[in-house]
């Protein structure tokens, strides 16, 4: 079992810049592949970023790349999603999830572990 806990959302000015963080719980946050999701007002959930536990590969949504990225501190047992220049479309309630394949990183419903999110609002 691994529990997740995000922070870091707030509201925030577009063109700005803010940092999301996720803490698991367990000893055994380093062979997760972790990954972000967001789901807006009326709007399905989902993917923004991901990072596997073999080889760190990271992978991002094309609306975020370039501007989102993934991170993780196994230390820590963190995983960090930084974003800059911040859109009103990237308004949402922000998700870090937990699977143990490094298969489907994209698909919400392949995840085991998700946290209760967080809130991000972008003003215009």
């Amino acid at each position: 079992q691994v529990q997740l806990a995000e922070s870091g959302g707030g509201l925030v000015q577009a063109g700005r810049s803010l940092r999301l963080s996720c803490v698991a719980s367990g000893r055994t946050f380093s062979t997760y592949t972790m990954g972000w999701f967001r789901q807006a007002p009326g709007k399905e959930r989902e993917f923004v970023a991901a990072i596997t536990w073999i080889g760190n590969r990271e992978l991002y949504a094309d609306s975020v790349k370039g501007r989102f990225t993934i991170s993780r501190d196994n230390a820590k047992n963190t995983l960090y999603l930084h974003m800059l220049a911040l859109k009103s479309e990237d308004t949402a309630v922000y998700y870090c999830a937990a699977k143990t394949s490094i298969a489907a990183v994209t698909t919400p419903n392949m995840y085991d572990f998700w946290g209760q999110g967080t809130q991000v609002t972008v003003s215009s």
